[in-house]
């Protein structure tokens, strides 16, 4: 059973910085892709950075520039940096894991996700 733990969230202030962890268990990590979204009150989940076992990266337009994942397969554990926190960056933060690739287009859809952790809060405070 794949299971996904996220760790790191926090209160910090606005151009503050943040690393979210992201440790997986119960598959054999390098088959997998990961991604992090997140949802504010009220809003719809919004993926923002997705990364495929060879390492490459996509990442939504709200934080790029700012937010930088990462995974270190040796400790089954995909990184989220986010750098520059803004207010609007306020929101449950969740790691997702799939076992399949469904695109570039789709690696931030939370459709293409079979496996999600329960989430981590980041509140970022002007």
């Amino acid at each position: 059973q794949v299971q996904l733990v996220e760790s790191g969230g926090g209160s910090v202030q606005a151009g503050g910085s943040l690393r979210l962890s992201c440790a997986a268990s119960g598959y054999t990590y390098t088959s997998h892709y990961m991604a992090w979204f997140r949802q504010a009150p009220g809003e719809k989940r919004e993926g923002v950075a997705s990364i495929t076992p060879g390492g490459t990266t996509t990442y939504s337009d709200s934080v790029k520039g700012r937010f930088t994942i990462s995974q270190d397969i040796s400790k089954l554990t995909s990184y989220l940096q986010m750098n520059s926190l803004k207010p609007e960056d306020t929101a449950m933060y969740y790691c997702a894991a799939s076992r399949y690739w469904y695109g570039y287009s789709r690696s931030l859809h939370e459709g293409s996700y079979d496996y999600w952790g329960q989430g981590t809060q980041v509140t970022v405070s002007s």
